[in-house]
């Protein structure tokens, strides 16, 4: 006989591993117990060694699907002669260390049971079990049980705790359990708020119903309310175009199954292990010639669709009972975050939808769906990280046992991190920190992580530019709590994440920095967003960037290409006949005279260059979401062959790395009627011939990309493809490259400013003793 206590830290609660582990040591003739505590899971155990010992090993190596154990720890223990195995009482004592588990997916065997008819669950749209449901939008304590979410209110009936305390049910010790006896109540309700029925059948079958007579539908979902309506019906997209305030911003796509999906658009094996995975992200897909939705109303000038299949019983059940595509985008207004809360999403959308469905579980913090692109290689990119994502981050680098580091990102794509005990945290998706809404919903979401963590940073990192509304709540923070801040310039903080990531930060091996985006207050003065760094023996050094150029009209100039155009194209021959009609006399004449004063403020921008070469091909002038005109470009791009060569110049790709040579060989090849797809094409080949001369004149054989540019799957296909044979490429791969990674490039900076500063200390004290 012999005893052991084990610890397993990590995503370990709300994943099953107490049934797991009830079931594996009953399996075994084994005797103790298991308890969830607020660092983990924690085990005693007994009974014969060679049993004992199969048994732990079983646990560490095949924990359930959605575990992810960071550490185990196992320690003889003095036998107890426990009678029997049980699952004991989640300890609260501790401050919190351990992941938070994010949503998940609907399972499989979930699925099967809302569409068969002899099953209890048949058509109940909460349908939960121990491997899928909502996690981390109902938590309100830790460590996970019923009783610390919002499924607190809802008793289990009969039938349900019996499927609670039976070790071989799929639901033993399942906290989201129900079912239509003891049910979460669905409701349909007019844009009033007056509710026409909450018989759950009735709801689905009228929701399909109106959506099949073109209304447009709320629905209450996990992180938050979506907007529904009927793909194939052009009129009625246009109408919420038009409800929304959102003219052209292509709309999300849910697809009753996967075979409906493939109708439509092309689905690489990579795509479809993501959309059918626990996460169930939103996958951009290349769309089949000729398909059934309104594409040119739903993503207009685009040749990809953000497709999802369902990952609720709720949304497999409308999807099901509509049987065609159904738009599925965030429910909220223009600019806004995603209403989450029932009373403001009946405020604020009831202009917008004709009816609700929502039901009475609450949602503690709002979440949007997550989206992921591929590119040729399968090379993943994160375009949104939230819902099914976050806020796990596996593997991060910071070893070393830090506590309280807390990371504010940027304003654009905003997002904060938490360096926590062992745990690096980072928060979902929270949307642009311009508006009021969201600034709160960025507040509220932090917020709750200190409750639920339990902690005061005792050290904030911000970004250097004075005026994000992220960096000046930090420094407010810093003064409350009594806390140092430390501001980090905006683009060092996207390289870091991206090495950190890629575990890069101790590397002996110089490793060049491709930081590529629309803009980021620079060190000089000027707005960044053209960089090359290198960083080498745990320094970073700023080695080149795009020539500047003008900044005209401050933040006017992202949302107008034709002013980046502009601006690029200034002592350039020629130009005025293709940009003048751009322009009101007015305009024409004011702007002319700022070029002429030369603005103090000038930009390395990669991302305003795309805006102006999007411009001069008479793609958009003016945006009406950021990045449109690089996803023009990038689509316009993508129709060309690899085989056809510019028949005038190789734009770009001579000795002359000039800003205003290239331009002007650009202009050239638009008078000259060169097929604009042909340009677009050798424009994103050409930065990659700039990429590969910049790492050959420093000599550096690693390249790391990041910042909101290489969110262009074309541009990373050509970079793999032209340069994969001779360098190593770092990639994010659980992080977007766009504003959403730089509070992770935060805590890298400062983790490797503490590691300095330990190594210096150490160095220094072998210094004095010798």
């Amino acid at each position: 006989m012999t005893a052991y206590r084990v610890h397993i830290e990590g995503q370990v609660q709300g994943v099953g591993f107490r049934p797991y582990v009830h079931r594996l040591a009953t399996e075994l003739g084994l005797k103790g117990w298991v308890s969830n505590g607020t660092d983990g899971v924690h085990i005693e155990i007994e009974g014969e060694d060679r049993r004992v010992k199969m048994f732990v090993q079983a646990v560490v190596r095949n924990a359930p699907q959605s575990a992810r154990i960071t550490r185990h720890s196992v320690f003889e223990s003095s036998i107890k002669y426990h009678q029997s195995f049980n699952i004991r009482e989640s300890s609260k004592q501790g401050d919190p260390d351990l992941l938070i588990t994010p949503d998940l997916a609907m399972c499989p065997d979930c699925k099967q049971e809302i569409s068969a008819a002899d099953d209890r669950r048949y058509q109940y749209a909460f349908t939960t079990c121990t491997n899928c449901g909502p996690r981390y939008s109902i938590i309100t304590n830790l460590p996970y049980d019923r009783t610390a979410t919002t499924m607190q209110p809802f008793g289990m009936c009969e039938d349900c705790y019996h499927e609670y305390e039976t070790s071989t049910n799929r639901r033993f010790y399942s906290q989201t359990n129900s079912c239509p006896a003891c049910a979460i109540t669905l409701s349909l309700c007019e844009a009033n708020g007056k509710v026409i029925t909450q018989e759950s059948k009735e709801v689905i079958e009228r929701t399909a119903l109106l959506l099949a007579k073109g209304k447009i539908i709320a629905l209450k979902g996990i992180g938050g309310y979506l907007l529904l309506c009927n793909a194939t019906n052009e009129k009625t997209v246009q109408l919420l175009r038009t409800r929304k305030h959102r003219p052209t911003k292509p709309f999300a796509l849910l697809y009753p199954s996967l075979s409906a999906v493939r109708a439509d658009a092309f689905v690489s094996a990579a795509e479809e292990e993501k959309l059918t995975s626990s996460e169930a992200p939103i996958v951009l897909l290349t769309t089949k010639p000729s398909p059934k939705i309104a594409l040119s109303a739903i993503a207009p000038n685009l040749n990809e669709i953000g497709v999802m299949l369902p990952y609720t019983p709720l949304l497999q059940l409308v999807a099901q009972a509509f049987n065609q595509p159904l738009v599925a985008t965030s429910g909220n207004q223009s600019g806004s975050p995603i209403f989450y809360e029932d009373e403001k999403a009946f405020q604020y959308l009831e202009k917008i939808a004709d009816y609700f469905v929502t039901n009475d579980r609450d949602i503690v913090v709002p979440q949007d769906d997550s989206v992921v692109r591929f590119t040729n290689e399968n090379q993943p990119i994160v375009l949104r990280r939230s819902r099914g994502l976050a806020p796990t981050f596996l593997p991060h680098p910071f070893k070393g046992g830090e506590q309280g580091w807390l990371a504010m990102g940027g304003d654009l794509k905003s997002a904060f991190a938490l360096l926590h005990h062992t745990n690096a945290y980072v928060s979902q998706y929270l949307g642009d920190l311009e508006n009021f809404e969201t600034q709160q919903s960025f507040e509220h979401t932090l917020e709750h992580w200190q409750h639920l963590l339990k902690i005061k940073p005792r050290q904030i990192i911000i970004d250097r530019h004075p005026n994000y509304f992220s960096s000046a709540l930090g420094k407010k923070l810093g003064l409350q709590w009594g806390v140092p801040v430390v501001a980090l310039q905006h683009h060092r903080a996207h390289f870091y994440a991206v090495l950190a990531e890629n575990d890069l930060l101790a590397t002996d091996k110089p490793v060049l920095g491709v930081v590529w985006d629309g803009t980021g207050w620079g060190e000089d003065g000027s707005m960044w967003g053209g960089e090359f760094f290198v960083y080498e023996n745990g320094g970073m050094e700023r080695v080149l960037h795009l020539d500047y150029f003008q900044h005209l009209m401050g933040d006017k100039m992202a949302k107008e290409p034709r002013l980046s155009a502009l601006a690029l194209c200034k002592n350039i021959v020629g130009t005025d006949e293709l940009l003048r009609p751009k322009f009101t006399l007015a305009e024409w004449t004011l702007y002319k005279k700022m070029m002429a004063q030369n603005s103090p403020v000038r930009t390395s921008s990669i991302g305003r260059l795309f805006d102006g070469v999007a411009c001069l091909l008479g793609l958009c002038d003016k945006s009406s979401y950021e990045g449109e005109a690089a996803l023009y470009l990038e689509a316009l791009a993508s129709k060309a062959t690899e085989e056809n060569e510019l028949p005038r110049s190789r734009w770009m790709g001579g000795k002359d790395l000039s800003l205003q040579a290239a331009m002007s060989q650009l202009v050239d090849e638009i008078k000259f009627g060169t097929p604009k797809e042909l340009i677009a094409y050798h424009f994103h080949k050409s930065l990659v011939n700039w990429i590969a001369k910049v790492a050959s004149r420093q000599n550096v054989h690693h390249l790391a990309f990041s910042g909101g540019v290489f969110q262009n799957a074309l541009l990373v296909h050509l970079i793999q493809q032209q340069l994969g044979d001779r360098y190593e490429l770092y990639f994010h791969q659980q992080l977007s490259p766009n504003d959403e990674c730089l509070s992770v490039g935060q805590l890298a900076w400062w983790h490797q400013q503490n590691q300095v500063k330990q190594k210096t200390t150490s160095a220094n004290y072998a210094l004095h003793l010798n």
